[in-house]
């Protein structure tokens, strides 16, 4: 038995203590007892808490939650798949690091494993994991808290990896890899992200298409695609609970098709185009791969800009400070996209001398990535792709798709660095090759020094138009001065950042022909090129996350403190009532929903139908409210206003916060846990529903489109003075009602309708139950006492557990199987 070459396990063993070394040291404040102050973290607190409470009270998962929007499935906000066993292999590649920390060891691994199945260099390969994960967006989306989105993109890496050494004939573990890590990448339950995975696989996909035509290995191409099916099929059955119910989710959410036939020219199958395209990224901002603050970098104010405001005229600066020092064409941006000043430099030279079919089908992708982020600047391509691509319209802030260049383009750039490690004279023999990139990337950045306004405007789109409109302005003589001092700053901050470009290519080139005319050791070429890609990525990154996101644990685990008017709110101890939070946008917080079933909320994947109502007639009658609230009005008007919120009070919203600091108000008006009515108004479509609504007293009549007329015996209630129904107990997933009349009612719930899991019983017996008013449930309820329930079974995710538990169980043993085998192999040889 020959001995094992421990020797060759050494960059292996060294690149995953470097990973945690330099993870440790960058989140060094996450194991000193901190966490990141992620923003739509303490969000999802408060969209979450009566999920969590229910899973800790009592071991189950709710499903369904009543704090946002009236009440909308669980799926997209919290629930554990247990019964999903690859959480362990998730678990386990985080060497137990708390979060984000565990996420940017999975880029690490993740890349780090394609770049050896790619062939790179195993030192090279550890500076080029660094270069992908230090890639500044995959940073900065930590601060906000898109935890599931960095966890799939940390995931894109070694599916690709799988794919690729299935094609290159290691059948089992190519598979294998694939299986799992694809079962990873859709239980991190970003399926954008997924979905832009899929592109690029379908690209590679097409080039070895292409390539096994011309080489009539057609057959052998189809018995991978086969095996790769397989890989796909188990991945999916691993994740199933999770997406057969999204998927019967979606249909009915804001990424489903309406069926309003309204503003129909902005309407796709999915969201609409002025939304799904509302964070578009500006052509010229583009450049912000090569130079962060190409745009200004990030929102903000410029008053945080010393330096940059040195040489602003001092009649202005102060007016100077209150403006964005972010010019760029979306609405706000967190940090640019940048993939590192030399990493673009190998990126453009190994175009030009790497050869294969692989190089092509990488820019392949990243031009359409680009031009696709380019959204509404490029509307052509956007809508071809949201009217006839499946699934992309369902995604909003297309800007996303930069992720899609920022994976490809380090690929690009290593296996560069890779080709000129082992054949250095390739710089020779490629002299033009080096001086065109030389020019397309420091060239460029000079003149870009030299004659910023030239190629740059340092004015946003809205920025420009306003300053339009003050031409006729008295004082639009000052508004230019200070527009001069705002470009002034950012001529400034632009200008800092593309000498510091020119300093990070200048060095990279130098180090690089350096080593190609032989004055410089491969060991040091890959020490000073892995020096200079990790300082310039590593302090962009910083910029965006850095020691002052960092709060107390204890402050993130309780982030949202009781107001006085929750306090107040909290003393009724009705079971189940609303509250809309009007102290600010009632639909863009989940705050509200810490403590309370909240009638607004904060979500990216509401229920349409609520959305709808929200925007038909909900908004209206709450600005009529504002309205009387913010002047002096009698009790009478007041009163007025309450009884005119017909929506809002179906919703039984009792509670109305105006200012969290100060006593809530209360609304007599509002409808209660259900009610029975006298009259039914039946409508032909959704169209006739939404726009009468607010022509009748929905407390005593209900408007049914008339697809649920079969299930009611009457079309008219018979009258009972004595009727009653009322909630007894409450559950977010199981609710319960008495009921009690002398003839036979029909009930209307304060409660959402939702087809695909919520069924009704009456005494036991399970009944159906009809969509009202817009939203809500209705019941025809029989003569006598009776106990109603409502219980949410939806079938996909119990059934679904199943499938997924012995799947993922499967793929798991198979794993052991083939490392059981290799271990052997070893043992034999």
């Amino acid at each position: 038995m020959n001995q094992i070459d421990f020797k060759k396990l050494i960059p292996y063993v060294t690149a995953i203590v470097l990973f945690l070394l330099v993870t440790f040291l960058y989140f060094n404040p996450l194991f000193s007892g901190k966490r990141i102050n992620q923003s739509d973290i303490v969000a999802y607190k408060g969209m979450s808490k009566e999920i969590a409470d229910f899973r800790n009270k009592t071991g189950d998962e709710a499903l369904w939650t009543n704090s946002m929007f009236g009440g909308m499935p669980a799926y997209q906000i919290s629930i554990r798949h247990s019964e999903n066993l690859l959480e362990y292999i998730h678990e386990t590649l985080q060497f137990g690091m708390p979060r984000p920390a565990g996420t940017v060891m999975l880029y690490f691994l993740g890349f780090f494993l394609l770049l050896l199945i790619l062939g790179v260099n195993p030192w090279l390969s550890i500076i080029g994991a660094i270069a992908f994960g230090f890639s500044s967006y995959f940073m900065i989306i930590f601060e906000p808290g898109h935890n599931t989105k960095a966890i799939a993109i940390a995931y894109m890496a070694p599916v690709l990896a799988g794919i690729i050494l299935t094609f290159k004939g290691r059948i089992l573990w190519g598979t294998l890899l694939t299986a799992i890590f694809l079962g990873l990448e859709i239980k991190a339950n970003h399926l954008q992200m997924t979905y832009y995975l899929l592109l690029i696989v379908i690209i590679y996909g097409i080039f070895e298409l292409i390539h096994a035509y011309k080489q009539t290995k057609l057959l052998d191409f189809s018995k991978k695609i086969g095996i790769l099916l397989i890989a796909v099929v188990f991945a999916v059955l691993a994740n199933i609970t999770s997406l057969w119910t999204t998927y019967e989710y979606s249909k009915e959410t804001i990424r489903g098709k309406s069926e309003l036939r309204l503003d129909q020219n902005n309407q796709t199958s999915g969201l609409d185009k002025d939304y799904a395209t509302q964070w578009s990224y500006g052509v010229a901002e583009t450049f912000s791969l090569m130079i962060p603050n190409i745009k200004g970098g990030s929102s903000g104010y410029l008053a945080n800009e010393t330096k940059a405001l040195e040489n602003v005229d001092r009649e202005v600066r102060d007016y100077v400070k209150q403006q964005s020092r972010y010019w760029g064409d979306q609405p706000f941006i967190n940090g640019p996209v940048y993939v590192g000043a030399i990493i673009i430099f190998f990126f453009i030279l190994g175009m030009f001398i790497l050869k294969g079919r692989f190089k092509w089908m990488l820019f392949t992708a990243t031009i359409l990535s680009i031009t696709l982020a380019w959204g509404k600047n490029f509307m052509p391509l956007t809508e071809l792709f949201l009217d006839y691509f499946p699934l992309y319209n369902k995604f909003r802030a297309v800007s996303m798709m930069l992720v899609v260049a920022e994976f490809c383009i380090p690929i690009v750039a290593i296996l560069t660095i890779n080709e000129i490690i082992k054949k250095p004279e390739i710089i020779k023999e490629n002299l033009k090759y080096f001086w065109i990139a030389s020019g397309a990337t420091a060239g460029l950045s000079i003149l870009f020094y030299l004659l910023p306004t030239t190629f740059f405007s340092f004015f946003s789109q809205l920025e420009i138009a306003a300053l339009d409109q003050y031409k006729n302005d008295p004082n639009y003589n000052q508004i230019q001065l200070i527009f001069a001092g705002m470009e002034t700053a950012r001529l400034s901050i632009f200008k800092a950042d593309v000498m510091r470009s020119i300093a990070f290519i200048v060095l990279g080139i130098i180090t690089t022909w350096f080593f190609a005319t032989k004055k410089l050791k491969v060991v040091y070429f890959m020490l000073i090129i892995g020096a200079l890609i990790a300082a310039d990525l590593i302090s962009v990154s910083y910029r965006y996350l850095n020691n002052d996101d960092y709060v107390r644990k204890a402050r993130m685990e309780k982030p949202i403190q009781l107001s006085t008017a929750d306090r107040q709110i909290l003393q009724d101890q009705s079971l189940d009532y609303r509250v809309l939070n009007l102290s600010g946008d009632s639909f863009q917080e989940a705050y509200t929903s810490y403590y309370h079933k909240s009638t607004g909320g904060y979500h990216g994947a509401k229920l349409r139908r609520y959305q709808e109502l929200i925007t038909h007639h909900m908004r209206n009658e709450m600005e009529q409210l504002i309205g009387v609230l913010s002047k002096p009005s009698t009790p009478e008007a007041v009163t007025g206003a309450l009884r005119n919120l017909k929506t809002i009070n179906m919703l039984n919203t009792k509670y109305l916060i105006l200012d969290p600091s100060r006593m809530p108000l209360m609304n007599p008006y509002a409808s209660g846990n259900a009610w029975f009515v006298k009259d039914i108004v039946w409508v032909e479509d959704a169209n006739e529903e939404i726009q009468i609504l607010s022509q009748y007293d929905l407390t005593t009549s209900v408007v049914i489109d008339k697809r649920f007329k079969d299930q009611f015996m009457s079309t008219r209630p018979a009258s009972d003075s004595l009727a009653s129904i009322q909630l007894t107990t409450y559950e977010p997933n199981h609710l319960t009602y008495q009921s009690s009349s002398n003839a036979a009612q029909l009930a209307v719930f304060s409660e959402i309708y939702y087809k695909n899991g919520w069924n009704a019983y009456i005494d036991g017996e399970k009944v159906a139950h009809a969509r009202a008013n817009y939203v809500l449930r209705a019941l025809e309820i029989p003569a006598g006492s009776h106990l109603i329930e409502f219980r949410f079974e939806p079938g996909s995710y119990f059934i679904g557990k199943k499938i997924s538990f012995i799947s993922s169980l499967f793929m798991i043993l198979l794993l052991l199987g083939a490392i059981g085998l290799e271990v052997k192999k070893i043992v034999q040889k």
